[in-house]
């Protein structure tokens, strides 16, 4: 199978475009526990979540910086010392260096950087190792010099990854070395970092300092404390000649562990391991963008570290506790998007058995009628203020059966499903129940969010949508007849009397829903301020599940509503312009971002429900569905390489904002591109 690559190049841009390039431009590796590494292409540190090694770590500590950067600099034969990378510093940029880098590309989405300095050609290269917090940085010298000296510098600054940059260690580092093995720690709880160079003569010097000036510009651009301090115990210094490889590796694993995958085995397991991920996808995504969306969607799929007794009940049956990061960088495992992502990551990907470990996963966590919303970071238990995610649930189970009939699964997991649907039918928490007088789904509680419009800056919920909500009810009616289907043999009296309600509901919805002189869908009815004819893209649902509880002569209008006025190249807007409250664009501190997060922001995310619409009413008119796939693709190229964000702007040039690599915008994007591929 040919290698997958992206491929970028520098040395023809104008200083100022490069530099503003190597500054937007960011990458992402994993290690399928939630941990990951990541930065600028140049090497500056601008969010805090930026850094080479953040690991993932069981209750109470969850995800850690554990290695910032690296100062990186090499030195000729003749004397001559030449530092690659760059730094933003409080004074401004220090981009020394920068000049050296031509290029940067992704190798079956493993990052690789290309130096040309003095006649010589030196390329680094990242690979995390799965399930374990360990990275290398694999250095080879390609062409030029016989050989040169590499001097690494490491800074490091233990914290919570989303802890200020300002924060500062509770106790002093300690350095200790035996034997070419190097190790620092603290006196807190953080777990210890291992250092290790692989090459040439390698050795460490003793220098210690730090670097108090190093300015985060996103988090400055956020509202956030922007100046960090980083520590270094010194530096390493190893030969690399021509041809030949070095090496530095960082992890928070055993020794023991270290010794038994050297850095030149790791990379070549990890290609493979990748390989067999693209030989199990669809024959029509092992190639091109849909191969490096199928790699990208392995970055959310992971084992949660910790999470020991329920480690214990899924192994017990010979199954894993397997969930999926709903983005990069700060986001945890959340139920709704697990589920709507759930047939991207992993059933267009021949992932089955992950799929399965999913939904089990997923399934014995229902308490009360609900799976969680998310699980907070570092912690084992969940919050389970979501309306929607146990509905999508049912979603995601049909779309599970559609490809393996598994049978198997469904009744394994068929308690749960039942607890679902006579919780809603009775009432569970937060207000989510279902009205018995016309068999709608209503929810609500003063002061939480509960749909997937779900931004609130400390007691204010910006969209509180309390009440009938458009997309809840088209997933409850979709959830309904799911059930009456699965349940119709083993139990026909509870299946007909599901059948009833969801003729009930229907009635309804249609009769209430409509919205006449808009020729939309409300997007709330019986709310606390009466029905709400925003125009919002949550209608689309009510067409685009399996089961459409929307009237069929209504299609059109709905969806020529939502082309015109909310679709963008990047997905579709959440509320359209001209509303009182409508945002063109996301930025400033977190109360002026949650303000327009899920009022006119563009979410990618959407374009599936768009697609599977479009399709519906006109099943003929595949290359146009597939148009509208163009804009993500052309973003590929931008914040995250490779990925896709999380939000973007309303108006043009709809710059991608959020999260740089998010869960559901690659899998809605992959499932959509190979439903419309030719």
């Amino acid at each position: 199978m040919t290698t997958v690559t992206r491929d970028f190049h520098f040395d023809g841009h104008d200083e100022k475009t490069k530099t503003r390039q190597l500054l937007e431009q960011e990458w992402l590796l994993t290690n399928g526990l939630g941990g990951y590494a990541s930065g600028t292409v140049c090497g500056a540190l601008t969010r805090r979540y930026h850094g080479l090694l953040i690991a993932a770590f069981p209750s109470p500590l969850g995800r850690m910086v554990m290695l910032n950067r690296l100062t990186e600099s090499i030195r000729f034969p003749d004397g001559s010392t030449v530092r690659f990378g760059g730094d933003q510093r409080e004074g401004g940029l220090d981009f020394e260096g920068i000049e050296h880098l031509t290029g940067f590309r992704l190798e079956d989405g493993l990052p690789v950087w290309r130096y040309e300095v003095m006649g010589s050609v030196i390329e680094k290269q990242l690979v995390m190792v799965h399930k374990q917090n360990t990275v290398h940085l694999i250095y080879r010298l390609l062409s030029g010099e016989q050989k040169v000296r590499l001097k690494l510098h490491p800074y490091l600054q233990f914290r919570p990854h989303d802890a200020s940059v300002d924060q500062l260690a509770d106790d002093p580092y300690m350095f200790t070395a035996v034997q070419n093995r190097y190790q620092i720690s603290t006196g807190s709880h953080a777990p210890q970092l291992r250092l290790v160079i692989n090459g040439g003569r390698g050795n460490f010097t003793l220098e210690e300092k730090q670097n108090t000036d190093i300015f985060y510009d996103l988090e400055n651009a956020r509202g956030y404390d922007a100046l960090g301090t980083l520590w270094t115990a010194g530096y390493f210094a190893v030969d690399l000649g021509l041809d030949q490889e070095a090496a530095l590796t960082a992890s928070t694993e055993t020794w023991e562990t270290l010794a038994a995958l050297p850095p030149e085995a790791a990379l070549a397991m990890e290609r493979e391991r990748r390989r067999l991920i693209l030989a199990a996808a669809d024959p029509k995504a092992r190639q091109g963008l849909a191969a490096e969306l199928v790699l990208a969607t392995d970055q959310f799929i992971i084992t949660p570290a910790g999470r020991h007794k329920d480690s214990v009940r899924a192994h017990a049956m010979g199954d894993e506790v397997c969930t999926v990061i709903a983005g990069y960088h700060w986001f945890t495992d959340w139920g709704r998007d697990t589920m709507i992502s759930l047939e991207g990551l992993t059933l267009a990907t021949g992932r089955h058995m992950e799929a399965g470990w999913i939904l089990r996963t997923f399934a014995h966590y229902v308490r009360n009628g609900l799976i969680p919303n998310l699980f907070p970071e570092g912690q084992n238990d969940g919050l389970y203020h979501t309306a929607d995610a146990s509905l999508w649930f049912f979603h995601a189970v049909n779309r599970y059966l559609s490809h393996t009939g598994d049978d198997a699964t469904l009744q394994m997991i068929m308690p749960q499903l039942r607890q679902i649907i006579d919780k809603h039918l009775s009432g569970t928490s937060f207000g989510i129940k279902v009205d018995p007088s016309d068999g709608l789904l209503t929810q609500g509680a003063e002061g939480y969010q509960l749909t997937w419009m779900d931004a609130k800056v400390g007691d204010w919920v910006v969209t509180p949508r309390r009440g009938k909500a458009v997309e809840l009810n088209a997933l409850w009616y979709n959830a309904l007849r799911l059930m009456q289907q699965w349940t119709e043999q083993n139990d026909s009296a509870y299946s007909r009397q599901l059948g009833s309600f969801a003729e009930q509901t229907c009635r309804s919805f249609n009769s209430r829903f409509w919205y006449p002189d808009g020729g939309y869908l409300y997007d709330l009815v019986d709310g606390e301020l009466g029905d709400d004819n925003a125009c919002r893209p949550n209608q689309l649902f009510a067409i685009s599940l399996d089961h459409s509880v929307l009237e069929r002569d209504k299609w059109s209008a709905v969806l020529e509503t939502v082309r015109k006025r909310l679709l963008t190249p990047v997905g579709l807007r959440t509320l359209a312009p001209g509303h009182p409250d409508y945002k063109p664009t996301y930025h400033g501190d977190l109360r002026a971002r949650d303000a327009a997060y899920h009022q006119g922001t563009v979410w990618p995310w959407l374009i599936g429900t768009f697609v599977d619409s479009w399709l519906k009413l006109y099943p003929d008119q595949v290359p146009t569905a597939h148009s509208f796939l163009d804009g993500l693709a052309r973003q590929m190229n931008h914040q995250c390489i490779g990925s896709i964000s999380e939000i973007f702007d309303a108006e043009k040039p709809y710059l991608p904002k959020g999260c740089i690599a998010q869960a559901w915008s690659v899998a809605e994007m992959l499932r959509c591109w190979l439903k419309t591929a030719p």
